[in-house]
């Protein structure tokens, strides 16, 4: 049995998961968490992080300490692993159907398309400005009186929502304050800005080829528990989808851990292999306080 540990440092939040792996390739995860970072030293949120989760499993030792994301400088970890290699992965654990995944962040969001083994078949990132963004979206319910918690049901409560055509951040959140002079109600702008987001998304996949009936999309990353954004990707993918086609857009409880457990899979991938070719890690694999 390899026991692993997988830990997705983003912009805002540090997510850590730890899973077993047994001879037989079955994966099981253990423990979870999402820690924020907000102002905090990045370094000790990691360590907190870390030193939860082996608490929580009461071990003291990993076979694999595998990051992802920011976390390439992490000094307890064993190896490091690409997001979109990550994503790609923790996506299929959380959705064995899923083809392609869509890793909407802080500050960015990538699409990634893969096969059935989570072999990553092709990649496309967000090139504009942050209006896309998770970041975004945040200080726009500040703005507007909300908790994030609230975004998704008030947006999916919008029956005239008005446009957001800016791409850029800070003339998006410029038409935010004049919607709201003109007495747009907030779950009319919070949809308007919902369905941007989402047509920008949609034409990431539309780009990679993954808006198709070939198996669905999953959504992971901190804005896959926005259910407005989910139900306004839906809309924009059936708008751009083929004749027949019916792009089926997938999420899971645990969307935002799909990089910390796709790091802890590969983890053990290559955990195995070195036990294949004899390697003998030099680095710590325990954590140290």
């Amino acid at each position: 049995m390899i026991r692993t540990a997988g830990i997705d440092v983003g912009t805002s939040s540090v997510k850590a998961v730890v899973m077993t792996t047994d001879e037989a390739g079955g994966e099981k995860l253990l423990a979870h968490l999402v820690l924020k970072i907000r102002k905090r030293d990045v370094a000790q949120v990691v360590r907190e992080a870390f030193e939860s989760m082996r608490e929580e499993v009461g071990a003291s030792e990993f076979d694999y300490v595998a990051t992802t994301g920011d976390g390439a400088e992490v000094p307890f970890a064993t190896g490091h692993f690409f997001g979109m290699t990550t994503h790609a992965r923790g996506a299929l654990f959380l959705d064995p159907a899923a083809r392609a995944v869509l890793d909407a962040g802080a500050l960015h969001a990538r699409a990634v398309a893969m096969d059935e083994r989570g072999r990553v078949l092709g990649y496309k990132m967000t090139s504009q400005c942050a209006s896309g963004s998770g970041q975004f979206l945040e200080n726009i319910a500040r703005y507007l009186g909300v908790s994030q918690s609230e975004i998704g049901a008030l947006s999916l409560s919008g029956d005239n929502p008005e446009v957001v055509s800016s791409i850029c951040a800070v003339l998006a959140e410029t038409d935010v304050i004049n919607m709201v002079s003109r007495g747009i109600s907030t779950p009319n702008i919070l949809r308007g800005i919902h369905d941007s987001m989402a047509g920008r998304f949609a034409r990431l996949l539309l780009a990679l080829g993954a808006n198709g009936a070939k198996g669905r999309i999953f959504l992971s990353g901190g804005l896959a528990s926005d259910e407005g954004l989910v139900e306004a990707l839906r809309r924009g993918l059936s708008k751009g989808a083929a004749a027949g086609a019916s792009p089926e857009v997938a999420t899971d409880p645990l969307s935002i851990h799909a990089g910390a457990i796709g790091a802890a899979i590969w983890g053990a991938f290559r955990s195995r292999k070195l036990a294949r070719e004899g390697a003998v890690w030099t680095q710590p694999q325990t954590l140290t306080v």
